[in-house]
């Protein structure tokens, strides 16, 4: 049997940071999505009620890579109470040629963090403004962070506002990303003065009721919505889809289900069957992004097996150059 290669966190982090390299991973991991035969089931879900737990379990197989992987993602949401984390995981990878175990990697979330900041980078880099500086993001926790971080490396970001419903938690947020990036990143006291004259918003919250506004978007901005990876989770306001000029899922059939699409198609704001081009096909260029700078722009981001396939590919072939890991005969 060949050696299986155990990573944990620590050795992640450090093989795999959020940069151009990660980005531009993700990048080709949705232009496959457009161009190969990609198998991506769709995700399995299982949620814990009684301990406001929720599992989900993601996968995809990509041609021409030598590996998928699956991901086990649990996120427990009163874990803080009993001094735990609220999000954890691992995700196994296995040999497509013969599905022999090759790795483990116990990145409790982390990796899922990086692909998911890239995904943000790659849809601003191919949907916003190319000039675009400002930035609001709305949320104060991991992706808020990572999110503004990654549009950094995309565009030439000069200022930011963020803004969280708990105060304390903008505050800090906003002091720490504007010392380590090195940028004016400022509290907003509101969603609304948050997102005023932003050339590009993030939505990186667990909201179930819209935080962002269909009359308070402007001409020219561009929307990554990306905390509504579940049907109850709601970020942005239904009417929005009237104002949008160009609506971009990371996987239609997702976004019909768990994404700002689902509420709108709820609402009555857009139609069950209308067909909308993935972002892998604007990648790809079978489909037109951003045709002009007045144009209201959203990439609604629910999260891909394809992607996760993707940088834990990346993480792999990493580790064996660097002899990183350890490693063990089953």
């Amino acid at each position: 049997m060949p050696e299986i290669t155990m990573l944990s966190e620590a050795h992640l982090r450090g093989l795999v940071p959020l940069d151009l390299g990660a980005i531009a991973c993700v990048e080709e991991a949705f232009r496959a999505l457009a161009t190969q035969p990609v198998v991506m089931p769709p995700i399995l879900r299982l949620d814990l009620k009684d301990a406001r737990g929720e599992v989900d379990v993601k996968t995809a197989y990509v041609p021409g890579l030598t590996r998928f992987a699956i991901k086990i993602s649990p996120g427990f949401f009163d874990n803080p109470r009993l001094g735990l984390p609220s999000v954890n995981g691992l995700m196994v990878v296995l040999s497509a040629r013969t599905g022999l175990l090759e790795a483990a990697l116990f990145d409790n979330g982390y990796l899922t963090d990086v692909r998911t900041a890239a995904a943000g980078a790659v849809a601003a880099k191919h949907l916003s403004r190319p000039d675009a500086s400002s930035v609001a993001i709305l949320g104060a926790g991991v992706q808020a962070r990572l999110q503004l971080k990654a549009l950094t490396l995309v565009r030439p970001i000069k200022r930011a506002r963020l803004w969280a419903r708990n105060t304390d938690r903008a505050d800090a947020a906003a002091r720490e990303l504007s010392d380590e990036l090195g940028l004016p990143v400022v509290p907003a006291i509101s969603a609304l003065e948050a997102v005023k004259g932003a050339d590009i918003i993030v939505t990186t919250t667990p909201a179930q009721e819209p935080i962002l506004m269909a009359d308070w978007l402007e001409p020219g901005q561009h929307i990554t919505a990306m905390g509504s990876d579940a049907e109850h989770k709601n970020e942005i306001e239904p009417a929005a889809f009237s104002r949008l000029d160009l609506y971009v899922p990371d996987r239609l059939s997702q976004t019909r289900t768990l994404g700002e699409l689902h509420h709108a198609i709820s609402a009555g704001s857009a139609r069950p069957d209308a067909g909308f081009a993935e972002l892998g096909a604007v990648l790809a260029g079978h489909a037109s992004g951003r045709r002009n700078d007045r144009e209201i722009t959203l990439c609604d981001l629910t999260g891909t097996g394809v992607q996760d396939t993707a940088i834990a590919n990346f993480a792999v072939t990493r580790a064996q150059e660097q002899g990183v890991g350890e490693r063990f005969s089953s």
